[in-house]
């Protein structure tokens, strides 16, 4: 995608989200990585934006430094968001956004007993189109250190042969990436409504088998 179409799709999306109830209002951040094309680079939503209400031409543009050259002011997740680009493009190149939202059953799952991850594999379009979904201990919006935690932890997950496309922020909410923004979406959607189903269950299901699991690798090439 060019940078203006970039621009509108980032806009779009934000949209979707907010009118669907996936953020609410300032909550939420979304960024694009552009092609060298465009000079590389990031845009990304503004600080305090409404993600239902963005205009194209305020959107932050930052040098691939994640310094800022125009707009508005980035959203105060610009580091946790360049972390994870260098981090997730080591194993997939073609990583080109970062959403993060604050998703109502996501957050409310991630009050509840802690464990190293946010669900089992219980659905297998969970596993396939989201994989692991690591809990990132709590840190304060915009913590330099929940940044370093993400990274390291997206670099643990691919030496195991486990790659991520998701990560959790305890009490804050998730944040998805992926190749392109449509598809970072629909990770995104996929997981929320994971969480919602394991919160709505009664008794908790048992998770997918490990040779259920393993069908799913070997006929979808699902990592977990």
């Amino acid at each position: 995608m060019t940078e203006n179409q970039s621009r509108d799709e980032i806009c779009r999306i934000g949209k979707s989200l907010f009118d669907r109830g996936y953020v609410h209002g300032t909550a939420g951040n979304i960024s694009v990585r552009l092609a060298a094309s465009d000079g590389g680079g990031f845009l990304m939503t503004p600080t305090d934006a409404c993600l239902g209400f963005l205009d194209p031409s305020k959107l932050a543009r930052l040098d691939a430094s994640a310094r800022q050259l125009s707009g508005d002011r980035a959203s105060k997740s610009i580091a946790l968001h360049a972390g994870i680009y260098t981090a997730a493009t080591r194993l997939d190149a073609q990583t080109c956004c970062v959403i993060h939202t604050h998703s109502t059953h996501c957050v409310a799952l991630s009050l509840q007993a802690d464990s190293a991850e946010l669900l089992p594999p219980v659905t297998p379009y969970f596993v396939m189109k989201v994989g692991r979904v690591p809990r990132i201990a709590y840190h304060h919006p915009g913590d330099p250190r929940a940044a370093q935690q993400v990274a390291q932890t997206i670099a643990d997950y691919g030496r195991r042969g486990a790659p991520i496309r998701a990560v959790m922020l305890e009490r804050l909410g998730p944040h998805v990436w992926h190749q392109t923004p449509a598809a970072t979406m629909a990770t995104l959607e996929e997981l929320e409504e994971t969480a919602k189903l394991w919160l709505l269950a009664n008794p908790k299901p048992e998770p997918l088998t490990e040779l259920q699991i393993d069908e799913l690798r070997q006929r979808f090439g699902a990592h977990w």
